[in-house]
């Protein structure tokens, strides 16, 4: 036996070559002198190994590679990546150019090896290529048409589950639907693993009919979904605002052996806030409470985020105040939300109290939680406390924005400090703050009502040089300014520039002029302005209307204000206070006879019902103090009471007030 595998296969002599590699190929020869080579050689080269034998030329097979050397024999919780791992990552991070592919296609053929799809899925699956979708839809193309190595490669599942999970980073839907075609044709077994991860990347992408069919392809595989599958399913379903159908996957959740957690209800509650049912979110919030599940931070951030799109400042505090009782973390955004509500709410001092609490406690303040307070102390006539604050802000080296800037502008020109206003504004070029169009409409408005229209012309004209385009906020202030100082003409003049500088004319830019024009009686051209208003579309408001019938009713038209707000009724505005204001109007001129024609006409068109009208005209006639005739009207029963004349019953007219 020993001798017979001992013996040679093929009686084989390897002789000494004629000539060295490097004169391998040229036509000259060197030979030994007394060496012929017809003669075999008396000493041939001993073979080390008599089974070894060659009978070919050709090179080895391309071997296929793994991501994790093979340490089945060693215990290692974390495993070091082959060295082929950093290779590639060079390949890919050197160059994104056309040139990738080729550069791959080099390198695997010198080394003669092929990825696999583990290898694959661990380059995907990497930080560096999952934010380069590009680079990673490449690389999954040029796997794929891998050859060699005794068989074709073949992406597997996760392959693909991994590659959509970076596309949807991206939201590339369109490519992410291409890729799952081509999983559906390719008949997978599902996988648990990869169940998650393309319900989690299709949800967020919020494709609710492919993350349906992942789900139905677990059920046929017999795949037990756990807690996360739950969890990204019912995310997908919130992302694609498809509430009840989540509604009911919770509801399964509650009743079988896989139970919801915080995740799952912060899920449902952020849903319900993204399609404004805040209530139905709070309802979650109890809900969490019942179920022995402790809300997080998360949950109680998201329901104050709402609350205060919902302007319920109240529920922000309250909420803040749980935060506080369980000790959770509060989030900077927290405090910003809760003071700014506080200071929306009209209760600086309490936003206040609050902001330094939270200093105490070691939380640091930002630009907005300080404007807001400044705001709300300016709107409550705390302007010492606005000033303390902007200095206090800047000391802890907070730099002021446009709008900090902005506020301290403008509750210093409604203050009547004028010149502090403008050292601010000032100060805000300097420190290279981008100053816009509401900086100058605010310095022009203040300077214009204390009477400095020089001034305020001038700032209206170094807004271009500076940058700023005006808007009608910069026209309406100066018109303003320039009606209340009785000169028209010149507002006027800037009303018609309007047009020519492409600023669009506001309702608020004809009300102005309008008031103006009555108050010069030229009440045809005021007419003549409304009716331009009304061509343009432009729709009337109850202070334009107010303007409009007072100096119709001063100028003894009242027939034609009343005609007016008739014609308005079919364009679909109604002006509820108009026949009030017209009367007031009225009594206070000392019309009160036109005053009690005005409401028996608004009676008997059924504008109003009767006892409304005899309130209204009774304040009138208080305000206007003739309190006698407001006390004899009050005690009687004109405008509600009836007369009868035999079997006719006829209303009191007001009218009979005055002719008494």
């Amino acid at each position: 036996m020993r001798k017979t595998l001992l013996k040679p296969l093929y009686p084989i002599r390897i002789c000494r070559p004629h000539s060295s590699p490097i004169n391998a190929g040229t036509a000259t020869h060197t030979h030994h002198p007394l060496h012929n080579p017809s003669i075999p050689d008396p000493n041939p080269l001993p073979l080390s190994n008599s089974r070894w034998v060659f009978t070919t030329t050709a090179p080895p097979p391309p071997e296929w590679v793994e991501p994790i050397n093979d340490t089945s024999d060693l215990i290692s919780p974390n495993p070091k990546p082959s060295p082929w791992v950093d290779q590639i990552f060079n390949l890919l991070n050197d160059d994104v150019s056309s040139q990738m592919e080729p550069k791959l296609d080099a390198f695997c053929r010198n080394w003669f090896i092929r990825l696999s799809p583990n290898f694959v899925c661990y380059i995907l699956s990497a930080g560096r290529v999952k934010t380069r979708p590009e680079l990673a839809f490449r690389f999954f193309n040029w796997a794929g048409s891998q050859k060699g190595g005794g068989c074709n490669y073949s992406h597997n599942l996760e392959c693909y589950a991994l590659l959509i999970d970076v596309l949807s980073g991206s939201k590339d839907v369109d490519r992410v639907k291409c890729v799952f075609n081509e999983v559906k044709n390719r008949g997978f077994v599902m996988s648990i693993k990869c169940a998650n991860l393309l319900i989690k990347s299709l949800g967020n992408l919020g494709m609710v009919e492919e993350l349906l069919w992942v789900w139905k392809e677990m059920k046929e595989h017999e795949i037990e979904p756990s807690l996360f599958t739950f969890n990204f399913l019912i995310n997908g379903l919130v992302n694609s605002m498809f509430m009840e159908s989540a509604e009911q996957v919770l509801e399964v959740m509650e009743a079988g052996l896989v139970k919801p957690d915080a995740v799952t209800y912060n899920t449902m509650i952020k849903g319900y806030c993204k399609c404004g049912k805040t209530k139905s979110a709070f309802e979650k919030f109890k809900r969490m409470e019942e179920m022995n599940i402790e809300p997080d931070k998360i949950s109680y951030m998201t329901l104050i985020q709402a609350f205060y799109s919902d302007r319920d400042y109240d529920y922000c505090l309250k909420l803040y105040n749980e935060m506080e009782e369980k000790r959770l973390e509060i989030p900077p955004h927290a405090y910003s939300l809760v003071i700014g509500g506080l200071c929306k709410d009209g209760k600086p001092m309490e936003g206040y109290t609050l902001f330094e609490s939270m200093i105490q406690k070691g939380a640091k303040a930002n630009v907005a939680m300080y404007t807001a307070l400044m705001d709300a102390y300016a709107k409550a006539g705390h302007i010492d406390q606005v000033i303390r604050l902007f200095e206090r802000m800047n000391n802890d080296g907070f730099s002021p924005d446009e709008v900090t800037y902005g506020v301290i502008v403008n509750v210093l020109c409604k203050t009547g400090r004028l010149e502090e206003a403008l050292n601010y504004f000032e100060l805000c070029k300097e420190n290279k703050v981008a100053v816009n169009a509401m900086f100058y409409s605010t310095l022009i408005d203040g300077f214009g009502k204390a009477g400095r229209l020089d001034e305020a012309e001038k700032l209206f004209e170094e807004m271009v040089n500076d940058g700023c385009s005006r808007d009608s906020y910069c026209y309406n202030a100066l018109i303003d300014a320039l009606v209340k100082n009785d000169k028209v003409d010149e507002a006027l003049a800037f009303f018609n520039r309007m047009e020519i500088d492409g600023c669009d004319q506001t309702v608020y830019t004809y009300t102005i002029i309008m008031s103006g024009l009555f108050n010069k009686h030229r009440n045809e051209e005021a007419l003549k302005i409304w009716d331009m208003m009304i061509d343009k579309g432009i729709t009337p408001t109850p202070a334009s209307f107010r303007v409009l019938s007072t100096g119709l009713c001063l100028s003894g038209k009242v027939s034609r204000a009343c005609k007016i707000l008739d014609a308005l009724a079919p364009m679909g505005v109604v002006i509820d206070t108009a026949c009030e204001d017209m009367i007031n109007v009225l009594v206070k001129a000392g019309r009160v006879e036109q005053a009690c024609k005005l409401a028996d006409g608004i009676v008997e068109r059924g504008r109003e019902i009767p006892g409304r009208v005899r309130t209204v005209l009774i304040n009138a006639l208080r305000k206007s103090g003739n309190s006698e005739m407001a006390m004899k009207l009050m005690h009687s029963k004109i405008g509600i009471g009836y007369d009868r004349k035999g079997s006719v019953k006829k209303r009191v007219k007001f009218r009979v007030l005055v002719d008494k």
